[in-house]
């Protein structure tokens, strides 16, 4: 596997753009090394997951390159990584280390971790009462026992780990779904969701950033399917302040998962009130948002600006 462009050198920075496998090439990535490089200048550095060492070394916890040369643990880091191959094992344990030397991380570990499970989240936000699609679920039952016990009609089928719209279709009734279910892959659960009808094929997207929604659109899907994401082709029309519910809902959603950070997607219902479809931790946008970069910046910036330890 050829490896990915070595990222900058000087991992002693104040802020670091975390980047995991696979996401280094991104658009999104490559527009905050650029905006980032050019409003903190040497204070900040992209680094690698794959760049760092970690251990303990006489009772304290220790980072190094691959070289071997201590590295010191940034004040803040921003962090990109891809969801679907989120482990605990790797990602997670570079995101605890961190933590505990005293960096503030964007997203919180605690946050990313909701958002890695669809059912995580909807846990979350049902508890703090906040709209969510009626759903079921099983842990490890067979999937033929689980659909048996009764699923939504028509029912939207998830993962409960996925991104950009893959692993989520549209089951017209259970007997479909009980045929294709030896299609379904037994490596994590699904989730079996009421289909909100009145949103088929369209959403509202809303990325909060520090409590506060910084853009909005309607993301509308490309044939008239279900799924309205972009990376399958939807259309975007930025929208910010067209509905003001929706956004508030939003500001709520991130709130209670815990995300700095976070692209709330919102399904509309009949009766004109939203429901939190999901939240997201790895948010991508596009260049007709862009009010989202600038809201990063300022989001780093104040966090470098509190006094060292605060």
């Amino acid at each position: 596997m050829e490896a990915p462009d070595r990222p900058d050198d000087h991992l002693d920075a104040e802020l670091w753009l975390l980047l995991g496998h696979g996401v280094h090439d991104s658009p999104v990535a490559r527009l905050l090394r650029r905006v980032f490089a050019e409003q903190f200048g040497p204070r900040f550095a992209a680094v690698h997951t794959f760049q760092l060492l970690l251990g303990v070394s006489g009772g304290r916890l220790t980072l190094h390159d691959l070289a071997g040369r201590a590295v010191r643990p940034p004040r803040v880091a921003c962090v990109r990584l891809p969801v679907t191959t989120l482990t605990n094992d790797r990602e997670i344990t570079l995101l605890r280390h961190l933590q505990a030397m005293g960096t503030e991380v964007l997203n919180p570990i605690e946050a990313v971790l909701a958002c890695a499970n669809k059912f995580w989240q909807l846990q979350q936000l049902a508890l703090a009462g906040l709209p969510v699609p009626d759903t079921r679920t099983y842990t490890d039952a067979r999937l033929d026992e689980a659909l048996a016990a009764g699923v939504p009609e028509p029912c939207v089928v998830k993962s409960v780990r996925g991104q950009g719209g893959s692993r989520v279709f549209l089951a017209p009734d259970a007997a479909l779904l009980a045929d294709l279910q030896g299609s379904l892959r037994p490596d994590v659960p699904y989730l079996f969701q009421r289909y909100v009808r009145h949103s088929h094929g369209r959403d509202l997207r809303v990325i909060v950033v520090d409590g506060r929604a910084v853009a909005a659109a309607v993301r509308t899907s490309a044939d008239g399917g279900l799924k309205s994401n972009v990376a399958l082709g939807g259309a975007v029309d930025p929208c910010p302040g067209r509905y003001p519910e929706g956004e508030e809902l939003a500001v709520r959603a991130a709130k209670e998962i815990g995300l700095v950070i976070a692209g709330v997607d919102l399904l509309f219902e009949a009766d004109g009130t939203f429901t939190v479809c999901e939240v997201n931790a790895n948010v991508s946008w596009g260049e007709r948002m862009p009010e989202v970069a600038p809201a990063l910046v300022a989001a780093c910036a104040a966090r470098l600006a509190r006094p060292s330890g605060s």
